[in-house]
């Protein structure tokens, strides 16, 4: 007997037919023995109908209201799936985040998750009873809704694992697991049987929309199992591959992975934008009143390129922002051209960033050469390049995008 949390996605519970093909997911693995705790998000769609709600009555509004209005889908999914398990025979009660509870901060909208007091949910699962749990959600310091930000049901759903120390977190998606790269742009990637924290969560962060990146920051911290699994396979199906895992992708452990592959998989990112400043006095100081006013907005910066100065006098300052903070980041650096004293700020959102992930990068020179050389081949321009121990990022035109993650697909040996 294993003690489970099964996540569902908004794709997952789009409708009353797919909500009962989940909770015969849920019944196979309640017959199988296990204990179950159960993670839903609101039903495709219905936050974004939510959230428009709410920009309508107000551009202006209350975060603490926002929180409560976009909450209450993940509690209408969750009563209809305890209603569907209760008709199935399965005994199944719907908890809200702050009935747990699931305490946050103060951030309403994108709220972190600092404790959760798991023992009235173990009583529940050690009775036999099915636990389905609102996901996106838990209560701040001033007793209201906190909401966990976009994806934030990935976090629940993770972060519930690690209360309630269950044996893994399944969460399914309406993918049959993460794949080397994008199907959609290269039929022939592969899907991976597993993969490290530490690349999935480069992955994550990197344009790789499997998981919310903050989920598989806090499996990593506290150790979670965790599969990703595809919720249209059929219920009644073997759902266990030759491995005697599930079907799907296990995130885990670097320890645990059997053949480490020096690359693992390409990513690419298209919401990214690209800010250059011309003629910038070459003096310390120079990039914190660049960066500084920038942080101070709340704006992240991640590939930064500061041009050698041949004159020793000024220099050029290149880096990325996203693309939904694009305009604002013009504004806030044309505020404070005074103290930065650049002579031109140039922009561009026709970028896409594209990643080489691999922990097997640690260990084998030459990666880098060769993602260079091979971009070089098919005549795409690099903008900018970062690096990490096992990843190399390149900031291209959009209009090579796929091109250039085909060509790095092929050229690592992910093909298949």
């Amino acid at each position: 007997m294993a003690r489970l949390v099964l996540k569902f996605g908004g794709t997952s519970v789009a409708d009353l037919d797919r909500i009962r093909n989940v909770a015969r997911h849920v019944k196979r693995e309640v017959d199988a023995g296990h204990q179950v705790a159960v993670v839903v998000s609101a039903m495709a769609g219905q936050t974004n109908k939510l959230v428009q709600f709410c920009r309508e009555a107000s551009p202006l509004h209350d975060a603490r209201e926002y929180d409560a209005v976009v909450a209450s889908g993940e509690q209408v999914t969750s009563g209809l799936l305890a209603i569907v398990l209760q008709d199935m025979g399965v005994n199944a009660r719907s908890w809200q985040g702050w009935q747990v509870p699931i305490k946050t901060d103060e951030n309403h909208g994108a709220a972190r998750i600092r404790e959760i007091d798991a023992g009235f949910l173990c009583e529940r699962l050690e009775q036999g009873q099915v636990a389905v749990l609102a996901g996106f959600q838990g209560i701040s310091p001033d007793n209201r809704i906190a909401t966990l930000g976009r994806g934030g049901s990935d976090t629940s759903a993770v972060a519930i694992a690690a209360a309630i120390k269950a044996d893994r977190c399944d969460i399914y998606t309406d993918v049959d697991g993460v794949y080397t790269t994008d199907p959609r742009i290269v039929p022939k990637a592969q899907r991976l049987g597993r993969v490290s924290f530490e690349e999935m969560l480069e992955m994550a962060s990197l344009g790789a929309k499997v998981l919310q990146v903050r989920s598989v920051e806090m499996a990593m911290v506290h150790g979670v199992r965790t599969f990703v699994r595809s919720s249209f396979d059929d219920p009644e199906a073997s759902q266990v591959g030759a491995d005697g895992l599930p079907i799907g992708t296990l995130i885990c452990d670097e320890d645990e992975l059997v053949e480490q592959q020096v690359v693992t998989g390409i990513a690419y990112a298209k919401d990214e934008a690209q800010i250059s400043i011309r003629d910038v006095a070459d003096k310390p100081g120079v990039a914190q009143s660049v960066f500084g006013p920038l942080a101070d907005a709340h704006i992240n910066v991640d590939m930064i390129v500061q041009n050698i100065s041949p004159d020793g006098k000024t220099t050029d300052i290149t880096f990325t922002v996203p693309e939904g903070d694009f305009d604002r980041a013009k504004k806030v650096l044309d505020e404070n051209r005074g103290e930065i004293g650049f002579q031109a700020l140039e922009g561009a959102t026709d970028v896409v960033k594209v990643s080489v992930i691999g922990i097997g990068m640690r260990s084998h020179a030459g990666i880098a050469a060769q993602c260079f050389s091979g971009l070089a081949s098919k005549g795409i321009n690099i903008r900018a390049i970062t690096t990490s121990e096992i990843k190399i990022s390149v900031l291209i035109d959009s209009a090579y995008a796929e091109l250039a993650v085909r060509t790095l697909h092929s050229l690592y040996g992910l093909d298949g």
